[in-house]
């Protein structure tokens, strides 16, 4: 029997989804697309799941979108098949930057096209040195469908998003850490200890504030600022009254670790 093509294993409150097809570069096939459709539905109804990380086995991260299964024989694609795939891996993706408890991508190779969108709907990034990121649907001839285009020059501004749209070309995760794409570069070895390491702190904060601050920062980007300040102030207005908040002010008078519930 084949492997999962995402590999799901839970360390604690953490969630590890993993892509699965080294052979392919992990690249993006509708079987991949829904596979991480359906962990996402399951973890965001397991209450226990506070923090959910995305990686690839091998040496990829993911190297985009796998055009195999949408190619006509002569190897040509299907336009019409081609946008229902593209569009339906766009509805994932942006599931996973709405996901209502806090991600990481965990880049331990190469990021390429749908996988930089992959990676670019995630919370947080944190990065092999071997790692290189990329656009690269220049060099096909293609449009990004699913973020390219839309997430990265909000990321890292547009002359940088340019450059990697325009040239197809790669770049170490190290150069996109001053632009704000990756938060943080470590050595390959040492990248899931570090992932596990941010992440088990994450888990350990309180799961209503952590969703309603990761909703606070999304939406008021596109807010001007005294709208974005009155969102914020009404999510206070609420959060005053939750068991999360109290217990987190108990266990700071108490000098103990504070257990939240969620709620």
């Amino acid at each position: 029997m084949s492997e999962p093509v995402v590999l799901h294993t839970q360390d604690g409150a953490v969630a590890w989804l993993r892509l699965n097809r080294p052979e392919a570069m992990n690249a993006l096939d509708a079987a991949t697309i829904e596979a991480l459709d359906g962990h996402l539905t399951a973890l965001e109804a397991d209450p226990a799941t506070r923090v959910v990380v995305v990686t690839g086995t091998g040496k990829a991260f993911s190297a985009g979108a796998d055009l195999k299964g949408i190619s006509r024989p002569d190897g040509s694609v299907e336009p019409e098949a081609m946008l229902g795939f593209v569009r339906r891996a766009a509805a994932v993706i942006e599931r996973l930057a709405v996901f209502p408890k806090p991600v990481i991508a965990a880049v331990n190779g190469l990021a390429l096209a749908g996988g930089l969108e992959l990676v670019m709907a995630c919370d947080l990034v944190v990065a092999s040195d071997r790692a290189r990121l990329g656009d690269a649907h220049a060099n096909f001839g293609l449009l990004p469908g699913a973020g390219g285009a839309a997430r990265l020059p909000r990321l890292v501004g547009p002359r940088v998003a340019k450059q990697l749209l325009f040239t197809g070309g790669t770049v170490p995760a190290a150069d996109l850490v001053a632009s704000g794409l990756v938060n943080e570069v470590v050595v390959s070895e040492q990248l899931d200890f570090r992932v596990t390491e941010l992440a088990r702190t994450i888990a350990a904060k309180s799961p209503l504030g952590l969703a309603r601050m990761k909703r606070l920062v999304d939406d008021g980007l596109d807010q001007t600022v005294s709208a974005a300040l009155a969102m914020e102030l009404d999510a206070l207005g609420a959060h005053l009254l939750s068991d999360d908040l109290r217990e987190g002010l108990a266990a700071f008078r108490e000098k103990r670790t504070p257990v939240y519930q969620g709620r």
